[in-house]
């Protein structure tokens, strides 16, 4: 082949990679949250265990020795115990994240559409599918060059935040034109997400009565992470009182709790299973638990609560727990998520909204696009 030849096909090549930029730049907003397997199966969960218990982010265990407690002993016995919790919770679209997700996100695209024509949401998994590469490709295919980055975890934790960086970033790794990139790290103290938090609760309460306790059960981390300097158990501790507050609630009317240890070592407690246990002996018989940690009902709220939790509660002696919702896909949950992008995309065009000063600046920029495109011999 000659130089002139392979310099025609490199042409060819950049103008393709080219050919996208001829659009109108538009925004994106990549929400993240943790993931789940494909289906609920041995077969399907040992891949996204593997992927999700591999991440350093998750568990901080020197990698050799982590490398055989996973594949020797947590998988081949883990994956079929999990199996068995996602088959109880698992619906006719599947599961419950994913499709509660998807919904949200739907919802959030038509609730930008009416006033930021130009603002894409992509919805994303840290682990499994649908997943941040995927997501990524679409930057390339609609000329986004600007990418708001919300992971769906009102608390910041390095195991969970943290993790969704580290995906993004290495995600991006692979583009010759990177975005403008802006991350929101937590959102825990917006007013709007506290005051959606108290109505769910209050609504719930106006309909199914008051509880003798309201139990704030938040995902727990190692509590080495805590003395480390992660402000996840802070910014839970924070989350609980405000919206206690809200509700008018006295110190003896609720309480916080973490859920969901894995291994022998400590994690930050008073740990929920046994927080419901004393609660039973010391007398209480009805309980309410709501999980502020997250804004998708999943396995670990549809049946570590809902279901395992309620269980151990009436067998030691308590008579009615009920489990909160999460927000979901509620007109507030999609108000408050459309606000804090809003906020989080201050200056960039496609946020401003309006003809006078976005539109305005992006028809002179597609202008000069046109023009490059032109000059490349592209139509």
């Amino acid at each position: 082949m000659s130089f002139d030849e392979k310099k025609l096909i490199s042409s060819r090549a950049e103008s393709t990679e080219v050919a996208g930029h001829c659009q109108p730049p538009r925004a994106g907003i990549l929400m993240v949250n943790l993931g789940t397997p494909e289906a609920p199966t041995a077969k399907a969960l040992r891949p996204y265990l593997k992927e999700f218990l591999g991440d350093p982010r998750v568990v901080e265990v020197p990698r050799p020795i982590w490398w055989l407690i996973l594949n020797g002993i947590i998988l081949p016995f883990r994956a079929p115990r999990s199996a068995k919790a996602y088959a109880s919770v698992w619906t006719d679209e599947g599961s419950p994240l994913l499709v509660n997700n998807r919904k949200l996100a739907h919802k959030l695209q038509s609730h930008l559409d009416k006033t930021l024509p130009r603002v894409d949401v992509m919805l994303a998994m840290t682990y499994g599918q649908p997943s941040i590469d995927r997501a990524i490709d679409r930057l390339r295919e609609a000329n986004i060059q600007r990418l708001l980055v919300l992971p769906m975890y009102p608390q910041y934790s390095a195991t969970t935040t943290a993790a969704v960086f580290d995906s993004v970033t290495r995600s991006l790794r692979r583009l010759r034109w990177l975005p403008e990139v802006r991350f929101i790290n937590d959102y825990h103290h917006e007013p709007a997400w506290l005051d959606a938090m108290a109505g769910s609760i209050r609504r719930f309460q106006e309909q199914h009565g008051q509880p003798d306790k309201l139990l704030f059960s938040f995902h727990g981390i190692p509590r080495r992470n805590l003395m480390a300097g992660d402000p996840y158990y802070c910014q839970c501790q924070v989350s609980a009182r405000r919206i206690a507050d809200r509700l008018d609630l006295s110190a003896n009317d609720w309480q916080v709790s973490f859920q969901s240890r894995l291994g022998r070592a400590e994690w930050l407690k008073p740990y929920t299973d046994k927080t419901l246990e004393n609660l039973a002996a010391k007398g209480v018989k009805r309980v309410q638990v709501v999980c502020p940690g997250f804004s998708i009902d999943c396995l670990e709220t549809l049946e570590e609560i809902a279901m395992e939790n309620r269980d151990e509660f009436l067998h030691a002696g308590g008579e009615k727990l009920e489990y909160i919702p999460c927000l979901n896909d509620s007109d507030d949950h999609v108000k408050l998520l459309a606000d804090l992008c809003r906020k989080h995309g201050e200056g960039w065009v496609e946020f401003a909204g309006g003809r006078a000063v976005g539109d305005q600046q992006i028809e002179e920029r597609l202008k000069r696009v046109e023009r490059a495109a032109e000059d490349l011999g592209l139509e």
